[in-house]
């Protein structure tokens, strides 16, 4: 645990784990607390926990901290309450990242918001408002318009600063196992917070689905009307809203800024994506002309490889249970794992095994993606039945903005440092920024 303290303090945490695992092997025990952990980068021990034995497995100790802030929500639920959040909510997925022309409003607004003179700009921070802002109108039908605000306005900017305090703190809690019913009065004030923000929506979903002659035919379908068809909780709502808008906001806004760092900071590989980018002629490309960019494929595969924007994951096992290999003298005999065992799975340190990615996995090379088929040993967005929902819109996302900042923006110098290093709330980005000087 103090080990683990130090790293998050030093900012090394995914470094420190990765060089365990290469000291003392792809599958390793230890205790915290008392209580027994098992952790893994072996690709088919991770199938077994995601797929094979996805029974003998849940959320269970890494659940209470999210409940009082989530809810009881798709990432917070397991068993039938999972399988029935996630059937309630796979239709408000479908085809919605398809409609890409809905991200160009928000991407005018960074336009507006970047300097041209020369002067430094941090795009992880517009990076954040961005995603804030197209995961609200996702979810509400509204977007609280954080980009056009600077820092947005006093209610937005409470509920931001509130949201990125209590996931970063969560995600601390799971990687020294601090005991979640330690007093954290922070935690429950900012979780007031917004959940105060968060129902003024709900209640307004509430009653368009109540009054049919105030339903104004939108733009684009808006995820809380259409739930609020399928309950009347608002505790349930708010809980699916929360549990999406995590996931809406901060995953994406970490691939941008892991994406950019590289950008800024390795000059060939910008000219090489720039160059399959001007080929759009300079139209703002359609989802299948994205579909069609192979090297930008490559490159935000590449960028999830090195910067899994989920570095870490974590679960119980709810029965005595196996997994496949990383027991024995040689570590290939099966591993006995007792019902309340955690579990944990590391894509950080995954991703670079020179095993699988070969001797230079370490560095960032989108060509490997020609040939590379990994399976399990690459899984940026988990894998199994608890696959990401949203995995698709993300890499929409992700794909359409930074082609819209290339066609705007002609050059990209870098004005921080090169070196990029980590910074984990429950997701992990550049703990460095994204500091740069653009010009058209």
């Amino acid at each position: 645990m103090w080990e683990a303290f130090i790293s998050l303090k030093r900012r090394t945490y995914l470094e420190d784990n990765q060089e365990r695992f290469r000291l003392y092997g792809n599958t390793l025990q230890y205790k915290v607390l008392g209580r027994r952990i098992i952790k893994t980068v072996d690709p088919k021990n991770i199938q077994t926990i995601l797929a094979r034995n996805f029974q003998d497995y849940s959320l269970a100790n890494q659940r209470q901290g999210f409940l009082s802030i989530l809810g009881h929500g798709i990432f917070t639920t397991d068993g039938q309450a999972w399988s029935d959040s996630r059937s309630m909510l796979r239709q408000n997925f479908k085809g919605i990242h398809e409609r890409v022309e809905m991200f160009e409003p928000h991407i005018t607004k960074i336009f507006n918001a970047i300097p041209t003179d020369g002067t430094i700009v941090d795009l992880q921070s517009l990076f954040c408002d961005l995603t804030l802002d197209t995961a609200t109108e996702f979810l509400f039908g509204g977007s609280i318009d954080s980009l056009n605000m600077g820092t947005g306005g006093h209610r937005e900017q409470s509920f931001a600063l509130a949201f990125d305090y209590c996931m970063a703190q969560l995600g601390n809690d799971i990687r020294t196992g601090r005991p979640v019913w330690f007093p954290d009065q922070k935690l429950k004030r900012y979780t007031k917070v917004i959940h105060r923000f968060v129902d003024v929506y709900v209640h307004r979903a509430l009653e368009v689905s109540d009054h049919s002659e105030n339903n104004i035919e939108q733009k684009h379908p808006v995820f809380l009307h259409d739930l609020a068809k399928k309950t009347r909780d608002p505790i349930v709502l708010r809980s699916e809203a929360l549990n999406i808008l995590l996931a809406g906001r901060d995953t994406t806004a970490s691939l941008l800024s892991n994406m950019w760092h590289t950008l800024a900071n390795q000059p060939d590989i910008c000219q090489k994506l720039r160059s399959e980018v001007d080929a759009l002629g300079g139209h703002r490309p359609t989802i299948q002309q994205i579909k069609s960019m192979e090297y930008l494929r490559f490159f935000i595969n590449e960028s999830l490889r090195l910067y899994p924007v989920v570095p870490a994951n974590i679960r119980t096992a709810v029965r005595d249970t196996i997994l496949p290999v990383g027991g024995g003298p040689d570590g290939k005999s099966p591993v006995f794992v007792p019902r309340g065992t955690s579990v944990s799975y590391h894509p950080y340190a995954l991703h670079r095994r020179e095993d699988i990615f070969g001797p230079d996995a370490m560095e960032f090379k989108p060509e490997r993606w020609k040939k590379l088929r990994p399976g399990w040993a690459y899984i940026p967005f988990n894998g199994g039945p608890r696959i990401c929902l949203g995995q698709q819109l993300a890499l929409a996302e992700a794909s359409y903005t930074t082609i819209r900042l290339l066609q705007e923006f002609k050059t990209i110098e870098a004005r921080g440092p090169r070196e990029w290093r980590e910074h984990l709330t429950l997701t992990c980005t550049s703990g460095v920024g994204v500091k740069v000087a653009l010009g058209r």
